[in-house]
């Protein structure tokens, strides 16, 4: 049984930082295709970021050169480092997992962190 949970997330002035982490059970971050979304409030899903076996990476056009998606094999996590911030990045944000990256939908997922950004 996979299990994701997601830390990290909080209140943040525009221009600022924040760094989630997902801590996975059952899944290896190392392995498989791990991703990184948020939901805002009226607005569809969307998919931030993905890291395929822990190396190749790819981002959404809105956050590329601000957001750093990774894992820490050590402590078996997914990480998105977001710097830069913008109020237009408030959302809910939740970590999903999968074992390819080629196969849809993602299978698991965390329950969500909120993130707040204030201008």
């Amino acid at each position: 049984q996979v299990h994701l949970v997601e830390s990290g997330g909080g209140s943040v002035q525009a221009g600022g930082s924040l760094r989630l982490s997902c801590a996975a059970s059952g899944h290896t971050t190392s392995r498989g295709c791990l991703g990184w979304f948020r939901q805002a409030p009226g607005k569809e899903r969307e998919r931030v970021a993905a890291i395929d076996r822990g190396v190749s990476t790819n981002y959404a056009a809105s956050v590329k050169g601000r957001f750093t998606i990774s894992t820490d094999s050590a402590k078996n996590t997914l990480i998105l480092q977001m710097n830069s911030l913008q109020p237009e990045d408030t959302a809910m944000y939740y970590c999903a997992a999968k074992d390819f990256c080629y196969l849809n939908p993602y299978d698991y997922w965390g329950q969500g962190t909120q993130v707040t950004v204030s201008s």
